[in-house]
């Protein structure tokens, strides 16, 4: 019998038994996170001051997963580019993976998809204000290993204030890397975020 399963449901601990995904710790890995970035416009910085005033101003009340991609998510991928060609973003795509075994298929739904073709580059998903990151991260990378090319894949966790990217390559057995945790609030982190999705931009452009 064929069990289905909720993505937001899934653990670490699942996807590494049910589909042999692997995290990898070498810097080598994901380097684009972490090198390479480049310099922002000042432009770029006054909207993302915008940005910042309009999660304080969210903050006083309940920040809902829909308000997060509306206030904070879209203008990064607008400051990005994936806005524009040769990108096209795509919002709740269904998703359905098979374990290894076909005895469980995980079921879920993308709040964000960046493609280019039909290629699959950059999954975002997205948390209301008072959820962790580590409930987002097993089900962003359950996504991820749903996508139809073996090349590399890139992924974004927001709650509105935090951040953190992953990288996914499953060619051969599923591997995967993440980045540090970027704070809304904590000095230049936004603009690192925004740094590192320009810097994806350009890898897969």
């Amino acid at each position: 019998m064929v069990e289905t399963i909720p993505a937001e449901r899934m653990t670490l601990y699942e996807l590494e038994q049910q589909f042999g995904l692997q995290q990898v710790t070498d810097t080598a890995f994901f380097p684009e996170w972490q090198s390479g970035l480049p310099q922002l416009q000042d432009h770029e910085w006054q909207r993302l001051e915008r940005v910042k005033l309009a999660y304080a101003n969210l903050a006083r009340r309940s920040v809902l997963e829909n308000t997060v991609k509306m206030a904070i998510v879209s203008p990064l991928l607008d400051l990005a580019g994936f806005f524009l060609p040769p990108f096209y973003v795509s919002t709740e795509e269904d998703v359905r993976i098979v374990a290894r075994d076909a005895g469980v298929v995980v079921r879920g739904r993308i709040d964000v998809l960046v493609l280019k073709d039909q290629f699959w580059l950059l999954i975002i998903e997205s948390k209301r204000a008072a959820f962790s990151l580590n409930v987002g991260i097993p089900q962003a990378l359950a996504y991820m290993l749903a996508s139809p090319q073996p090349q590399p894949l890139f992924g974004l966790v927001t709650n509105g204030s935090n951040f953190v990217f992953l990288k996914l390559i499953s060619q051969d057995s599923p591997r995967y890397a993440r980045s540090d945790e970027f704070i809304l609030e904590q000095g230049c982190d936004l603009s690192l975020v925004l740094q590192i999705l320009k810097r994806v931009a350009a890898v897969m452009a």
